[in-house]
């Protein structure tokens, strides 16, 4: 299929696709015996490749942890001990940014408590 096409099947933008192709996270194939264009085709494993990278992007993943779980996954022979090192490292971080909200949540709720006590005349913002 042309890039138009797996464009509509993937959600993707031209610009992005041929991003992630720059960055080497998936390849188009040019017809060697067609010398008037330079029009790629793009197979299955492509749309499987995107729609991973929608899929990483959407929790968070980094393109540049995409592209090792893209490597992984598609070229090694034994990729699931580093494979799942790679997610387990993904959760912990989610862990992390969690526990981070949580407190920053506590806090702008005292903050909101200081206010609505104090009355909104007064100025407590100040004070924090």
């Amino acid at each position: 299929m042309l890039i138009n096409e797996l464009s509509k099947k993937t959600g993707l933008s031209i610009h992005t696709i041929r991003y992630y192709e720059n960055l080497g996270m998936i390849k188009g194939l040019t017809n060697e015996e067609v010398k008037s264009n330079n029009y790629k085709n793009y197979d299955d494993n492509v749309v499987e490749r995107l729609e991973i990278i929608i899929e990483a992007r959407e929790v968070g993943f980094t393109l540049a942890e995409i592209k090792k779980i893209l490597t992984t996954w598609f070229e090694s022979t034994d990729s699931k001990p580093e494979t799942l090192e790679l997610f387990q490292s993904k959760i912990k971080e989610i862990d992390d940014k969690m526990k981070y909200f949580k407190q920053t949540k506590k806090l702008l709720e005292k903050v909101c408590e200081k206010l609505e006590s104090n009355g909104a005349t007064q100025n407590v913002v100040g004070k924090y």
